[in-house]
């Protein structure tokens, strides 16, 4: 159902889907005032430290919500969440370089749908 909107990242030998869900979006906004200012303060982060750790918490975020929804579904199969310490011991910097872009792409894939909708509301067919 949600696959058009996922990205995929592998997290030491484990493959994880990115996905932004409604619940993400919110913890986004109250973290950082709404994903438009999402990429501002990945950018103006203010040292190394600090900008690898928002992107940890992001991948967690991300990577957890087709999980959070799986156990929802299947309550008697649920799957261990992954945490942010995984996510640092599982990964090099350079991965999480490469996770900005499947960040980005993921963020891209589930709002796209929401523009598009949009704008056909505001342009209906003449009919």
């Amino acid at each position: 159902m949600y696959q058009e909107y996922m990205t995929k990242i592998k997290v030491g030998e484990k493959e994880y889907e990115l996905l932004l869900t409604t619940r993400a979006t919110k913890e986004i906004a109250g973290r950082y005032g709404g994903l438009e200012n999402l990429g501002d303060k990945l950018m103006k982060a203010e040292n190394f430290e600090m900008a690898l750790g928002e992107i940890i918490w992001l991948i967690t975020l991300l990577a957890n919500q087709p999980i959070l929804i799986h156990n929802l579904k299947n309550k008697n199969d649920t799957k261990e969440l992954l945490t942010e310490e995984e996510v640092e011991l599982l990964t090099s910097p350079l991965d999480l370089a490469e996770y900005k872009d499947a960040i980005t792409d993921a963020l891209l894939k589930a709002t796209k749908r929401n523009i598009e909708s949009e704008t056909d509301l505001k342009n209906p067919e003449a009919g």
